[in-house]
């Protein structure tokens, strides 16, 4: 198992927060970049909560920039209870974001009474080697969080994102304190959800995590001229198809400036 000198492991109190902002593009990376974000996780399909991107995705992504990058691996959007045939592809891509240069591989399994699947979280974070290893939000649908959190050490995961196990993280934060404490620096316990510039600050001050993540998207009309109404191909966007939610650089560096 990884001990805590492994290099991943977390800053000391004196090197400033950590900002992981989450995109679903290449342009969405070099937003992040200009805005001063750390690292960066790239995911498919957000208006679901996230699914592993294409390798095509992930080849132009790199090439543009040298930004650190956790990729998702998830097959679906749901729970985080998984078949064989899912889980066969969890290992797929797992390989394949180690293979393309991932720094961080993001990803995990639950069991149906709320415990996070030893056995195929395990091997998950064996294929990832050497790359660390988060474990995703799935963290957040745990029944007992204390006893997980030690599951998660004890398999060797270098990180949790997590909200406190609520609707987000300024509303986790006591959970989140708790966690960081019971750590102690064994794992990194990184805040994810509804974390902005007006409440970054204060929720890492009164929880004492060194990692943050936040999405930082706006949204902008589609550059689409021609508009045919009657027709809708299932977009969860308020106006279909012709609004585009995007990486906003102007909201990353607002976090940032507002961590100082």
């Amino acid at each position: 198992m990884p001990s805590a000198s492994f290099s991943w492991y977390p800053p000391t109190m004196t090197q400033r927060v950590v900002i992981e902002i989450c995109i679903d593009s290449a342009a969405g990376i070099r937003a992040a970049e200009a805005g001063g974000a750390d690292r960066v996780e790239l995911c498919a399909n957000l208006a679901e909560g996230g699914t592993t991107p294409s390798r095509g995705l992930l080849r132009q992504t790199r090439r543009v920039s040298t930004l650190p990058m956790a990729l998702l691996v998830r097959p679906r959007s749901g729970d985080f209870v998984y078949d064989a045939f899912e889980l066969a592809a969890l290992e797929d891509d797992i390989r394949l974001a180690r293979d393309e240069g991932a720094d961080v591989i993001v990803s995990g399994a639950l069991r149906p009474d709320g415990s996070i699947d030893r056995d195929r979280t395990a091997r998950l974070i064996e294929l990832a080697r050497p790359v660390p290893f988060t474990f995703h939000r799935a963290f957040d649908l745990v029944a007992d969080p204390r006893t997980e959190l030690e599951v998660l050490i004890e398999l060797g995961a270098a990180r949790v994102l997590t909200s406190g196990q609520a609707p987000s993280a300024p509303e986790g934060v006591a959970l989140l304190k708790e966690l960081v404490a019971q750590a102690d620096g064994r794992l990194i316990v990184m805040a994810g959800a509804g974390i902005r510039s007006h409440n970054v600050q204060a929720l890492v001050e009164a929880s004492g995590v060194r990692e943050v993540h936040g999405s930082a998207f706006t949204t902008g009309e589609s550059t689409m001229v021609y508009r045919n109404p009657s027709v809708g191909l299932g977009s969860v966007m308020p106006r279909g198809e012709y609004e585009i939610a995007r990486t906003d650089e102007a909201k990353v560096r607002a976090m940032r400036e507002a961590l100082g």
